[in-house]
């Protein structure tokens, strides 16, 4: 996906093809455009590391269906502010594949894309029940103030601020996890700032998730049923309302269950971060490797990239797969504190902004999608052979 081309290109055994697979009209300022993609066959069957990766029926052009969100505009604007153009939403698209195009687009969701121009998520990925789940975020930096960002007596939640769940036809999933009225029925959880990074975990199908603080207190999470992020009131583990400096000083820390969450009756639930950084990474991508193609030692491992920094990092997982197995040190509590060195769990690094992770459900390898200010770039991650 081209963010402010509006474009979807595709690349066949390592040559692109010349023309776009579709193109259309997307806002651009700051974090609109075209965010987010996920393939599936038309029966249903998720084009990710779920599936077989020797099912090579999948590469036909006629068997998949394409779900884009993006930021749709009324014209191409190319700076949407300074243009005087309002993005008419963010929008969950249907489209289906067939001969190199995208076609007959369906809309499934349409969500805010006001009043600000940043957190707009945008991750979209097909779950192991075949249902489609799309990260949003706050739309602005004090963009909408509802329950689902955690303001007690405030508006219902208006579709922001959380994961959201559709079929693939673009019908909630009933009963609702937090209710049953639109659009409280479309929330898997809530609570969040912004996320770029969205993953299940093939083993056991339970889904994680990375987030961005504001202003601090990036995140991995498990991401269950109901779950609530603490979002505004908890970036991290750090309690709101202080600096910055008095925050990470003072280690201010929530109770535990934390007090003045919106919890929906009891159906919401909050729980800490897997992992949070202090200082911002930006996590995007979040994936695992389901194959041993760089070795037995990293096989259904979990890996993160960040955009800050240009990091791939590597996590090993309990028994269980509930929570990560940290190594010793000044890590082991899965805090990064500012002093903190991330060396123990980076496994790649000088990828410049990475926005994207993905294991090929063909050739079993990880891929790492970049960019810098003058091109994107896409690795393939392969063994060295010693």
């Amino acid at each position: 996906t081209e963010k402010d081309a509006g474009t979807v290109r595709r690349i066949v055994n390592g040559t692109e093809l010349q023309q776009a697979l579709v193109d259309v009209n997307v806002a651009t300022y700051a974090h609109r455009g075209m965010l987010g993609i996920a393939i599936t066959s038309i029966h249903g069957a998720a084009l990710s590391n779920h599936g077989n990766a020797n099912d090579h029926h999948h590469d036909k052009t006629t068997t998949a269906y394409v779900f884009l969100y993006y930021t749709q505009a009324q014209t191409h604007t190319g700076d949407d502010i300074t243009a005087g153009k309002q993005p008419l939403g963010n929008r969950l698209y249907r489209y289906e594949l067939n001969n190199n195009k995208l076609l007959n687009p369906k809309l499934l969701l349409e969500l805010p894309a006001t009043p600000g121009a940043i957190g707009n998520g945008g991750k979209v990925v097909i779950g192991s029940d075949n249902n489609v789940y799309v990260t949003i975020g706050n739309v602005g930096i004090n963009g909408h103030n509802t329950k689902a960002q955690n303001v007690q007596n405030s508006s219902e939640p208006d579709g922001t601020s959380g994961i959201l769940r559709v079929n693939q036809d673009g019908q909630p999933i009933l009963p609702g996890i937090l209710g049953n009225k639109f659009p409280l029925n479309l929330y898997y959880s809530y609570g969040m700032w912004n996320s770029f990074g969205l993953a299940f975990d093939p083993v056991t199908g339970i889904l994680w998730d990375t987030q961005v603080g504001l202003p601090f207190g990036d995140e991995i999470n498990l991401v269950g049923p109901g779950f609530n992020s603490g979002y505004n009131k908890i970036d991290g583990i750090w309690l709101r309302g202080y600096n910055i400096d008095q925050t990470e000083k003072q280690h201010v820390v929530p109770p535990l269950p934390p007090n003045d969450l919106v919890n929906f009756g009891g159906k919401g639930k909050y729980h800490p971060p897997q992992f949070t950084w202090f200082r911002k990474v930006v996590p995007t991508g979040i994936t695992f490797l389901n194959s041993n193609k760089i070795g037995n030692l990293y096989e259904n491992d979990m890996f993160v990239a960040d955009a800050l920094n240009g990091n791939i990092y590597h996590f090993k997982l309990n028994a269980q797969r509930t929570g990560l197995l940290l190594p010793k040190g000044p890590l082991a509590d899965g805090v990064v504190n500012s002093s903190d060195s991330l060396d123990q769990i980076i496994f790649g690094k000088g990828f410049g902004a990475i926005t994207d992770l993905k294991v090929s459900p063909y050739d079993g390898n990880l891929y790492v999608l970049t960019f810098d200010q003058t091109q994107g770039t896409i690795y393939r991650i392969v063994p060295v052979n010693k």
